[in-house]
């Protein structure tokens, strides 16, 4: 029993108070050692800058946008050793555990199955290395709450640490992450001691830990890594956070993109929490169809959705300097409004020159158009017109004749009923 009496650490040596401290080591500061940066371990990605063992990453997205999908697929990445969407697996193949805390086994299986039929990903691609388990099954609460407040349940985090050295799993993605406890989402309290525990977690066993969640309402905007529905903790807690988003009307605009459900299959994966890497550049992925095949007789197969690359069309695909230099060549020698609405708009220029339409193509063009004044190219001037102040396009820094090459053939730029394809710049 530690003595009540108050010590004299004025009488003790340095070394025998700092031990007598509350019956512990006390706290000190540790000289800097100077190791040679090029001995320090590397920090050990698993895919891309998304998943790095022993941090956890958030997966931020609202309901419709395929989390689970797109989950599926990582699983699949990271079992086979194939970067499917894109992203590099630095150390081949790694042991995967989905945990689905929302569907029954039978679907879980349709959905994984689908994934696999379609990216052509088999037993032998995979071995033993993929696991999946429902939580309407197997069901996981990793903390509870009662009127005296929350409490971890240590036992749990002691199965799944288990579980994860056993197998030797390097990724644990659990969907979704609201499901997995039962205490109040808006307690930063709660979910910051949560989110820490499945960090530690991870750092003990060496794995990444992904935690898939909602957000908030969002009023029709974009999600952000700020936009988990609830407390802010487990935001903060994650080293990577990837929030996902469906593409917008404009951004399909831009890319010619008028198929409605074309547009609606198409999901960006932003990097938009990055501590321990450079963000990266944003990730397409394409929402697709895959058939079962398990119809029989009049029954139909049962089709499920799956997740795989989708790259994104350059809006100067097909565009050269000698593109540029000519609309400034007829620019400068005749006026040309601003607004999208007049029928001497710019971009019936560039069209003409590009060999687009100025109706189909009306995005596209608007975003060269942006691009081009954004650096410096075309500029704009305000010119009185009728007592009104009119807008009009000029030439801002002009192209050096001697910076183009020959004229490229229109048809490697825009649609085949191009304004005036034929017309001589």
């Amino acid at each position: 029993m530690l003595s009540s009496e108050p010590l004299d650490f004025a009488a003790l040596q340095p070394d025998e108070a700092a031990a007598r401290i509350n019956g512990h080591s006390a706290l000190r500061a540790t000289p800097y050692r100077w190791p040679d940066p090029a001995s320090l371990p590397r920090r050990q990605w698993l895919m891309g800058h998304w998943l790095l063992r022993g941090e956890v990453t958030a997966i931020i997205a609202p309901g419709g946008t395929g989390k689970s999908t797109i989950g599926n697929t990582i699983a699949l990445c990271l079992a086979s050793g194939q970067a499917l969407l894109g992203k590099p697996m630095h150390r081949g193949p790694q042991a995967v555990w989905i945990f689905n805390l929302e569907d029954g086994t039978d679907e879980l299986e349709r959905q994984l199955s689908a994934a696999c039929a379609y990216h052509g990903i088999g037993p032998d691609d995979c071995g033993n290395r993929l696991h999946l388990d429902s939580g309407l099954v197997q069901p996981l609460c990793t903390a509870s709450e009662d009127r005296d407040g929350f409490t971890l349940a240590e036992d749990v985090f002691a199965q799944l640490a288990a579980t994860i050295r056993e197998r030797s799993i390097a990724t644990v993605i659990v969907d979704p992450f609201v499901s997995s406890h039962a205490v109040r989402e808006s307690s930063n309290e709660a979910i910051d001691a949560i989110a820490k525990r499945w960090k530690r977690l991870a750092q003990e066993t060496g794995c990444a830990v992904v935690l898939v969640h909602h957000t908030r309402k969002l009023g029709g905007r974009e999600v952000t890594a700020e936009d988990g529905r609830g407390a802010v903790a487990l935001r903060d807690a994650a080293r990577v956070v990837l929030p996902l988003n469906p593409m917008g009307d404009k951004e399909a605009e831009e890319l010619g993109i008028a198929d409605p459900a074309l547009r609606r299959s198409l999901v960006r994966i932003d990097t938009g929490k990055a501590n321990r890497a450079p963000p990266d550049a944003a990730t397409w992925i394409r929402l697709e169809s895959q058939s079962l095949d398990n119809g029989e007789g009049l029954e139909p197969s049962d089709f499920v959705g799956v997740a795989t690359l989708w790259e994104k069309p350059d809006v100067f695909h097909g565009l050269t300097t000698w593109h540029l230099y000519t609309v400034q060549q007829r620019l400068a020698a005749g006026d040309w409004r601003e607004s999208v609405q007049a029928k001497d708009w710019v971009g019936h220029l560039v069209a003409n020159v590009a060999g687009l339409s100025a109706d189909t193509d009306k995005g596209r063009i608007k975003a060269i158009i942006r691009t081009w004044k954004r650096n410096g190219a075309l500029a704009v001037e305000h010119r009185a017109n009728n007592g009104r102040d009119v807008p009009f396009v000029i030439v801002g820094k002009a192209v050096d004749a001697s910076e183009i090459g020959s004229r490229p053939h229109l048809a490697t730029c825009g649609a085949e009923s191009a304004e005036g394809a034929d017309a001589d710049p």
